[in-house]
């Protein structure tokens, strides 16, 4: 079983490519609240949905100090894609060996349509201005995830 994360543990740092090629560095944005969600692959229905409920909810999440990445398995040419596609204004991050997923607990084991399979398992931590998480959510369902997020951080 994935060591999963807890409120008040510190929030693994991390350097990965962008969609655009660019790097994010986690400790980079110390002193700004984070909302990390991580997502099985690009462009499939729930990913897309999820996506684009950050999408639309960005301009109030930023407005309360947060910034919002994506990270998934998918290369960062298939980041590109999607990114253009659902004109998704955030950055999403290419973690193709999950070491990164791994170290947040959402790497392992899951079941899919009955089956076990092991992948990306659907998942979204906040991560406080300090770089310690405040919330950790695991096996999350993508549709209607950004307003019980948005209910749960008082953002309503």
């Amino acid at each position: 079983m994935n060591v999963r994360l807890q409120p008040g543990d510190a929030a693994p740092d991390f350097t990965l490519t962008t969609d655009t090629g660019d790097t994010v560095t986690l400790s980079s944005l110390q002193g700004r609240k984070v909302i990390l969600y991580a997502y099985p692959r690009a462009m499939t229905p729930g990913c897309t949905k999820e996506a684009c409920d950050f999408r639309d909810s960005l301009a109030g999440l930023q407005a309360a100090g947060y910034a919002v990445l994506g990270i998934s398995p998918d290369e960062p040419e298939a980041l590109a894609k999607f990114v253009e596609r659902d004109g998704l204004t955030f950055p999403l991050l290419s973690d193709p060996e999950h070491k990164v997923l791994e170290s947040y607990g959402a790497w392992g084991e899951k079941k899919n349509y009955g089956r076990t399979i092991t992948g990306v398992i659907r998942s979204t931590f906040v991560i406080d201005d300090e770089g310690n998480v405040s919330l950790a959510q695991y096996n999350v369902k993508a549709t209607g995830h950004v307003a019980r997020l948005r209910k749960q951080l008082e953002l309503d």
